[in-house]
C-alpha cells in the first residue's frame, strides 16, 4: 500500500506540475493581451469538424429517404399491364430524383435569406428569426414611440387608405394576424436561444443528432471528454484566478492615495482582469475600427446578450460600468470594481433612485478625467438576433455617445443569458462546458444628440446604426416585456387605431 501511494504521489506530482505550469503561463499571456494563435487555430478545427458532421448528416438522411422512397416504390401495386415497367425497382437515378422531391436538404453555408447573392454564415438566422410567419406589414402595431406610427407602417398603411372601404371581412385580416402573434411574435422569439443551421455537436441545442451515425457518435463522446474532463476545470482554474486577482488588486488600487496613479493603476488591473476571465473562456474576440475607440468622459452604448459583454469590452478598454445591483458571483466583482474607480449600482425596482442615478451620471461625465461610461440600454439581454428598444435616461444626460456593436457567433456556444430560466452560476456552467466564445466587436464614429433632437429619435438613431453594422434586426419593442404586461394606456392607443381602420378615416 505504501508503494502504490507513493507511486500515486510520484506521478501526480509529474502530471500536475506542467499542468500548473501551463495554466499560468496561459493566465500571464491573457494579462498582456498576448496570444500564441492556438485559440484560433482550434476555431478553425472546430469549423471543418461542424462541416463534416453536416454533410455526414445530411448522407444519412437523404439515405434514410431513399430507403424509405424505394420501400413505398415497391409496395405500390401494379394499376395496368401498360404500367408494369414503371413498377420495377427503381434504378438509382430514379431513387435520387424521388429523393429529391421529398428530402428537404439540412441547411448548409450557401443557404440564403431570399436572396441568392447574399449567403447566410453558419449560424446565423433567416429572416431575422421569424421564419414561421410572413405578415402583412401595414396590420402590425408597434409601441408609439413618438405620438405617431411608424413612417414605414404609416406609408403602408396610406397607399390602401385611399381604396379603404368598410367590410365585414376586414376583421378577418385582424383576427388572422392576432393568430400569427400567438403562434410566432417578435418579441418572445428574442429571449429563446438563437437557432443555429448546422448541429455543433452540443445536446443542449433543439437537434440531437449525436447517436445518427457511429462516426457521429465518436467525435461526439471525443468531443464531451475533451469538453468536461479537459477544458472545464482549466477553465474553472483560470477563472478563479481571474477573480482573486480582481478582489486583491482592486483592493490595493482601491488604498493609493495619488488620484492620477490610482487611475492608472485600475486601468492596468481592470483590463488584466477581464483578459483572464475571457481566457477562461477560451474567447476569442475580433476588433474592429479602433479609431473609434471610446474617449474619457462619454458614454459607450453596446447592444446587450450577455454580462460577458463587460468582459468582452473591457478586455480592449477600461470603463466605469453601470448596473442593476446584484448578490453572489456579480455581486463580488461589482463590490470589488467600485473600491478603485467610480461606478454605477443601483436597485432597479426603486423609482427615487433612479433620479440618483440621472444626477450621478451628469457628475461622472463633467470630469474630463473619468473613463467612459459603459451602458446597455435595452436593459436585459436579447438573444443575438436583433437590438431592442433603447431606455432614453442615458440620451438625455448629454455628452458624446460612442456606439458599439456585438456579434457573437453561436456555432461555438450560446452567449445568449436567460436570466428567467437560468441562475447566474447555472449559465457560467454552460458558457465553461461551451466549445468557444467567438465574437466580433465593431467600434462606431461618435455620435451626438442634434439640436432639436429628442432624446428619443436619438436612441433610436444610435441603435439602428448598432444594429446595422452587428447584422440584428431593429426591432423597436421594449425588452422588459421579457417581464411584465403591456401597458394599459399602450393597449388602449391600439385599440382605437384598430377602431380607426375599420371606419375608415
Amino acid at each position: 500500500m505504501v508503494l502504490l501511494a507513493s507511486i500515486s504521489a510520484f506521478l501526480s506530482m509529474i502530471t500536475l506540475a506542467p499542468l500548473l505550469s501551463l495554466m499560468f503561463f496561459i493566465i500571464f499571456l491573457a494579462s498582456m493581451g498576448k496570444s500564441l494563435g492556438v485559440r484560433r487555430m482550434y476555431v478553425q478545427l472546430l469549423v471543418k469538424i461542424f462541416e463534416y458532421g453536416r454533410q455526414n448528416i445530411e448522407h444519412v438522411r437523404k439515405r434514410q429517404y431513399a430507403n424509405l422512397n424505394t420501400s413505398e416504390c415497391e409496395e405500390a401495386p401494379p394499376a395496368t399491364k401498360s404500367t408494369e415497367q414503371s413498377t420495377e425497382k427503381p434504378t438509382s437515378q430514379t431513387k435520387d430524383n424521388c429523393v429529391d422531391k421529398v428530402v428537404p436538404k439540412l441547411n448548409s453555408s450557401t443557404a440564403t435569406n431570399g436572396d441568392a447573392s447574399k449567403p447566410l454564415k453558419n449560424g446565423d438566422i433567416a429572416n431575422g428569426g421569424n421564419s414561421v410567419i410572413s405578415r402583412v406589414e401595414s396590420l402590425i402595431l408597434l409601441p408609439d414611440m413618438d405620438g405617431a406610427r411608424s413612417k414605414s407602417r404609416e406609408s403602408n398603411y396610406d397607399d390602401d387608405n385611399d381604396s379603404l372601404e368598410f367590410n365585414l371581412t376586414n376583421c378577418l385580416d385582424y383576427v388572422k394576424s392576432g393568430m400569427e402573434a400567438i403562434i410566432e411574435d417578435e418579441v418572445t422569439s428574442r429571449f429563446e436561444a438563437e437557432e443555429l443551421k448546422n448541429w455543433n455537436l452540443l445536446t443542449r441545442t433543439n437537434r440531437h443528432y449525436e447517436f445518427i451515425s457511429w462516426r457521429l457518435t465518436v467525435i461526439w463522446v471525443i468531443g464531451f471528454f475533451i469538453r468536461y474532463v479537459i477544458l472545464m476545470p482549466c477553465r474553472v482554474f483560470i477563472c478563479f484566478v481571474g477573480v482573486v486577482y480582481c478582489v486583491i488588486g482592486f483592493a490595493f488600487v482601491g488604498i493609493v492615495p495619488n488620484r492620477s496613479l490610482r487611475v492608472k493603476a485600475n486601468d492596468y488591473v481592470f483590463k488584466h482582469t477581464f483578459r483572464i476571465i475571457c481566457r477562461s473562456l477560451s474567447a476569442v474576440i475580433r476588433f474592429h475600427n479602433l479609431e473609434y475607440k471610446p474617449k474619457n468622459c462619454g458614454f459607450c452604448v453596446a447592444n446587450h446578450t450577455t454580462p460577458i459583454d463587460i468582459a468582452i469590452l473591457s478586455t480592449d478598454h477600461s470603463y466605469s460600468l453601470i448596473g442593476q445591483r446584484h448578490g453572489g458571483f456579480l455581486g463580488v466583482l461589482q463590490r470589488a470594481l467600485a473600491r478603485a474607480s467610480p461606478h454605477i449600482w443601483f436597485e432597479r425596482a426603486e423609482a427615487k433612485d433612479r433620479m440618483a442615478v440621472a444626477k450621478r451620471l451628469k457628475e461622472h461625465v463633467s470630469d474630463p478625467t473619468n473613463p467612459p461610461i459603459l451602458i446597455f440600454p435595452e436593459g436585459t439581454c436579447i438573444n443575438n438576433t436583433s437590438v431592442m428598444q433603447f431606455k432614453k435616461g442615458s440620451f438625455e444626460v448629454g455628452g458624446v455617445i460612442y456606439p458599439v456593436a456585438i456579434k457573437y457567433d453561436a456555432r461555438f456556444g450560446d452567449a445568449f443569458w436567460n436570466s428567467s430560466r437560468y441562475s447566474m452560476m447555472q449559465y457560467l456552467y454552460m458558457m465553461m462546458t461551451s466549445w468557444a466564445i467567438v465574437c466580433d466587436v465593431w467600434y462606431l464614429p461618435p455620435m451626438t444628440r442634434g439640436e432639436n433632437e429628442s432624446a428619443i429619435d436619438f436612441a433610436n438613431r444610435v441603435k439602428s446604426v448598432i444594429a446595422k453594422q452587428g447584422g440584428l434586426v431593429d426591432l423597436v419593442w421594449d425588452g422588459q416585456l421579457k417581464r411584465m404586461k403591456p401597458k394599459k394606456e399602450w393597449k388602449e392607443k391600439q385599440q382605437e387605431e384598430f377602431t380607426k381602420r375599420l371606419k375608415g378615416e
